[in-house]
């Protein structure tokens, strides 16, 4: 079923819920509870839920190396096969995107369904700015320097300016709390990162959600990634980089109804 050889499961998992599989490709800087911790219990009402924590993250030990995105697919199939999912669906978000894109084209049999939310297949101009100030910002050890550009980048314009000054503080301290010690590694990989040609290849059912406000992945890399995607569908959120932060129900109602229509 998988056209590539699994490796042993090495990284920590999340595990919940029951019925048809879902396996959680997590943003970078963050985890599977930090990106998904909102819709969690919501995903595994419907699903067995199985989620890796890439290195750095969760309480996978860190990497010393330089991140590889082959590894990563690989490691995200292995968890889910080793909870006993032999078929599953993915949902990437953000840097989990390219990941499930890669785990979907390496082992076809096992993917059920697609759904990639604020994310891309290889960086423009302004994620190759963004990427590289975050991964700086991270090494740095300023936490809390780091929270502020997050937040300035990744809530959407609605859901930022709507914040008074005390909630908006209460934003960068629950950021900063949330910086995971892999981000450097994680963030490094991005825009490294090219699937454009796994693009035609992926076989599974896709949709692609846009996050209409988002400063890190531009809506033109989301409509990049519908349009190479055979039969890819696209919807739009009107949120920033943070659909589980700002409209979580309707992030998981996006979600479940897609994987339910397509064997999930």
């Amino acid at each position: 079923m998988s056209a590539h050889p699994l490796p042993e499961p090495a990284f920590a998992r999340t595990v919940l819920g029951s019925g048809p599989g879902l396996s959680l490709a997590h943003g970078a800087g963050s985890s599977v509870a930090g990106t998904y911790g909102p819709i969690l219990e919501g995903l595994a009402a419907h699903h067995t839920v199985v989620g890796v924590d890439y290195p750095g993250s969760g309480d996978t030990p860190r990497s010393t190396t330089p991140l590889s995105l082959d590894d990563l697919a690989d490691q995200l199939v292995a968890g889910a096969v080793a909870e006993g999912l032999d078929t599953f669906a993915v949902s990437g978000y953000s840097l989990g995107g390219p990941v499930a894109i890669r785990a979907a084209t390496r082992h076809p049999g096992r993917v059920t369904a697609l759904v990639l939310t604020a994310t891309f297949a290889h960086r423009d101009n302004r994620l190759a700015l963004a990427l590289p100030v975050w991964r700086k910002l991270a090494a740095s050890g300023d936490r809390e320097l780091l929270a502020e550009y997050l937040t300035m980048m990744a809530v959407g314009a609605d859901a930022l300016e709507a914040m008074p000054d005390e909630q908006l503080r209460q934003a960068v301290g629950f950021t900063a709390a949330g910086v995971v010690d892999g981000t450097p590694e994680q963030a490094e990989l991005a825009p490294r990162i090219d699937v454009r040609d796994d693009l035609p290849n992926v076989q599974a059912p896709t949709l692609v959600i846009s996050t209409t406000q988002d400063r890190f992945t531009s809506t033109r890399l989301h409509h990049q990634l519908a349009d190479g995607i055979p039969g890819a569908e696209l919807v739009e959120i009107a949120t920033g980089h943070l659909p589980m932060v700002e409209r979580p129900e309707e992030w998981q109602r996006l979600i479940v109804g897609f994987t339910g229509r397509h064997g999930g």
